[in-house]
C-alpha cells in the first residue's frame, strides 16, 4: 500500500538561537500567567476594565477586597496585558519553530507575515473600535511602540504610521516569498519599527541579510 509522504518528518524542525528559543519558551509561560492575573482583578475589582464596564461577575463571586489601580487598570490586570504584549511575538516563533516550513509560504508567513496582519488588525481594532478612555494614559497597552504612541494620545498621526508599517510588513512577506534580494532589508525594518511584535522579522531579517553576505563572499 502506497502511503502520502509526511512533510513534516522530511523537514527537520528548524532551530532558533539559543537566546530567542528561550525567550520563546518564556513568552508562552507569560501568555498563561498574564491570563491568570487578568483573571484575578476580575475576582477582586467589579469593573477591571472601564473600556467593557459589562465585562463583570456578581458580587457574590468576587474577593472581599479591592486592588488599587495603575491609572485606569487594577494592578494584576496592568500586569498581565503588559505580560501578553511581552509574550505575544513568542507566537509566531513557537509557530516557526514547531512547523517550519510546512505551511503555506512557510518561514517568511511565519516570522513576518503573522506578525504584520496582527499589527494590522490591532491598529485597526484599536483605532475604530476599542472604547477609549479619558484622559489617555501612558499606561495604555500596546503592542508595538508607535501603536503605544497612538494609545497614550490618540492622535491619528501615529496610527497611520502604524499603518505604514503594517502594510510596509506585508510588502517584506511578499518580497520574500518572492525570493527578492532586498526582502531581508525590508523584513528588519519592518521588525525594528514594529518592536516589540516585529521581534521575529528582525530575527528573520537579519538571518537573511547575514545568509545573502555569506553566499556573496569569495
Amino acid at each position: 500500500m502506497t502511503g502520502y509522504p509526511d512533510h513534516r518528518q522530511q523537514s527537520p524542525r528548524p532551530q532558533l538561537p539559543a537566546w530567542l528559543d528561550r525567550y520563546t519558551t518564556v513568552g508562552l509561560y507569560g501568555l498563561l500567567i498574564g491570563t491568570g492575573l487578568c483573571l484575578v482583578a476580575f475576582l477582586t475589582n467589579p469593573v477591571p476594565d472601564p473600556s467593557f464596564p459589562w465585562a463583570t461577575l456578581p458580587e457574590s463571586l468576587r474577593l472581599p477586597i479591592a486592588q488599587p489601580r495603575i491609572e485606569h487598570w487594577p494592578v494584576t490586570y496592568t500586569i498581565g496585558i503588559w505580560l501578553w504584549i511581552i509574550g505575544f511575538p513568542a507566537l509566531f516563533l513557537a509557530g516557526y519553530r514547531r512547523f517550519g516550513d510546512w505551511m503555506p509560504f512557510g518561514t517568511p508567513m511565519w516570522l513576518a507575515g503573522l506578525p504584520a496582519l496582527a499589527m494590522l488588525s490591532w491598529t485597526t481594532y484599536c483605532r475604530f473600535f476599542w472604547p477609549k478612555l479619558h484622559p489617555p494614559t501612558w499606561n495604555a497597552p500596546s503592542y508595538t511602540v508607535v501603536c503605544w504612541l497612538y494609545c497614550s494620545s490618540y492622535n491619528v498621526l501615529w496610527s497611520n504610521l502604524a499603518y505604514l508599517i503594517a502594510f510596509v510588513g506585508v510588502a517584506a512577506t511578499v518580497l520574500a516569498v518572492r525570493r527578492r534580494h532586498v526582502a531581508g532589508y525590508v523584513i528588519l525594518g519592518f521588525g525594528v519599527f514594529a518592536l516589540p511584535l516585529g521581534l521575529p522579522a528582525v530575527y528573520e531579517g537579519y538571518r537573511r541579510i547575514t545568509k545573502t553576505h555569506g553566499e556573496v563572499r569569495p
